[in-house]
């Protein structure tokens, strides 16, 4: 036993086989066989872009959340302005200002980081960067939306609301949880 901070741990194994069995339109799902202990192992993952997410609040202590329809849950759930990496490499805090832009229509005059987190450690490579966004304004011009980003509906919510709905149960979606949570945490330190 260690008296470390707890952390996790990196580590990487040789891969000794690595394919993509399926090629998506957003993502890929591959699988790696990887040489593990005395022998060997086969995941499949979906390999991710990458993707950041906007903790934006406005100067009464409100969040903006947009509410979207997400096909593989069925629910148009309540989130926070979010999205993909457009390119490998992309600076997520340059992608955090677009997403906050073209999901709402507003920008921010201060950024900093709030959380990082993988989304789902066992079934995907994906890690999501959350950044807290104060300084609120409007874009000059709104951005054109298309597909299920056409009828995004956007709301500013008490924090306090949106942790009691989660503790609820009415919130689900985990980059809204994991950030309002982590933001909540870091106001009562």
């Amino acid at each position: 036993m260690t008296d470390a901070p707890i952390a996790d741990e990196p580590i990487s194994f040789d891969v000794t086989d690595s394919e993509v069995v399926y090629e998506g339109v957003v993502w890929n799902v591959k699988r790696d066989t990887v040489a593990y202990g005395d022998g060997s192992m086969v995941r499949e993952y979906i390999d991710h872009t990458g993707a950041v997410a906007v903790y934006a609040e406005d100067d009464e202590g409100r969040v903006l959340v947009i509410q979207q329809y997400r096909h593989p849950v069925r629910v148009r759930d309540w989130e926070l302005p979010a999205g993909l990496l457009d390119h490998p490499g992309e600076d997520h805090l340059v992608a955090a200002k677009r997403e906050l832009a073209e999901e709402a229509d507003v920008e921010a005059d201060e950024w900093e980081h709030l959380v990082t987190y993988n989304t789902s450690s066992g079934g995907s490579d994906e890690f999501l960067e959350v950044y807290r966004a104060r300084g609120i304004r409007a874009t000059a011009s709104a951005f054109e939306r298309e597909a299920e980003e056409a009828d995004i509906v956007k709301r500013w919510v008490p924090r306090e609301e949106l942790v009691a709905a989660i503790l609820d149960g009415r919130l689900h979606n985990s980059g809204l949880v994991v950030a309002v949570l982590a933001a909540d945490a870091a106001a009562r330190r």
